[in-house]
């Protein structure tokens, strides 16, 4: 990693980076209903601010391979008026972990959920949508991002958010193929 990114690192984590195992299990059919838990929480806290609240990342994806967290997109109108959720958010038990221009990420104490707080227009919540709906429909990418979360998770990794850009490359290529093959049609 170079030192651009842990000076990226040091300004949007709050509490620091953390050294963490990345472990990859096999899909879980429980994880649907627990998203559907914590949607009606992140619900119940921001009310009608919460203008989507989506299950996103590998947990979203049947029979993929995952870090058991599971991944939550909240859309507001402007992430950056934190007034209307993050206090909101903070008492219904969820951690502000990260704080960057046009994203927030909150986490639960036991580090299994991860809600990403994005404004509705951002670029990022298409590709969110699109990877995931890509995954659950073509076998032969959901193997290989398992594949590759796999290997990687075998390295060891200073923070998690090494592991994360690690895989930008291959998530790129996925959305590329996804986007080209959705054009032809």
């Amino acid at each position: 990693m170079t030192f651009a990114f842990d000076d990226h690192l040091d300004a949007v984590l709050i509490g620091g980076r953390e050294k963490r195992s990345i472990v990859i299990v096999d899909y879980d059919p429980r994880w649907p209903a627990l998203f559907a838990e914590l949607a009606g929480k992140v619900r119940g806290a921001v009310g009608n601010r919460a203008l989507m609240v989506e299950h996103i990342g590998s947990t979203a994806v049947p029979h993929l391979a995952a870090k058991p967290i599971i991944d939550i997109l909240l859309t507001v109108a402007n992430v950056a008026d934190e007034a209307v959720y993050l206090p909101q958010l903070e008492d219904a038990g969820f951690i502000l972990r990260v704080r960057e221009q046009g994203h927030r990420m909150f986490r639960t104490a036991g580090r299994d959920v991860h809600i990403h707080v994005l404004s509705s227009a951002s670029e990022a919540v298409p590709a969110y949508l699109k990877l995931r709906d890509w995954l659950r429909r073509h076998e032969n990418d959901r193997m290989l991002y398992a594949e590759t979360k796999k290997t990687l998770a075998l390295e060891e990794w200073a923070d998690m958010n090494y592991y994360a850009d690690a895989k930008t490359a291959v998530i790129s290529a996925i959305l590329r193929r996804a986007h080209r093959l959705d054009d032809q049609h």
